[in-house]
């Protein structure tokens, strides 16, 4: 079987948010658009990730104000980035050997798409009635 590219199976166009907004934006974004993971951008420009465990932790553990803490302390700088093209399979064994649960990808443009665990078992249920077939 010749391995898809990660972009059959990324969310294309992903919500992002500033490195300044605050954490009550981002948890906003998140639950609006129903989603875990967002991108973090400086002026458009991709420079972390945050997830919705990651609002938490620093929430609980810190002690962090949702309404005056920024996002930028609370995202993961450099996170895992992947083009297009990539193959499903090597990314999907990175994200399980690392434990990540999201993966940016991106283009000559900028972010394009994000991969998550949940596009990862998307991708597992397509594949699997296709061999069942």
């Amino acid at each position: 079987m010749l391995m898809p590219p990660i972009s059959r199976y990324m969310t294309p166009h992903p919500w992002s948010v500033e490195r300044t907004a605050t954490l009550s934006e981002a948890h906003e974004h998140m639950r609006m658009h129903e989603v875990r993971h967002l991108p973090v951008t400086d002026h458009g420009r991709l420079c972390g990730i945050v997830s919705d465990r990651d609002l938490r932790l620093i929430e609980a553990v810190v002690g962090a104000e949702p309404q005056t803490t920024l996002v930028e302390d609370a995202m993961t700088e450099r996170p895992f980035v992947v083009t297009s093209d990539t193959a499903l399979d090597e990314v999907v064994e990175i994200m399980g050997d690392k434990k990540y649960g999201s993966v940016v990808v991106m283009g000559h443009d900028g972010i394009e798409g994000i991969f998550t665990a949940v596009d990862a078992c998307r991708a597992l249920a397509h594949i699997l009635h296709q061999v069942a077939d």
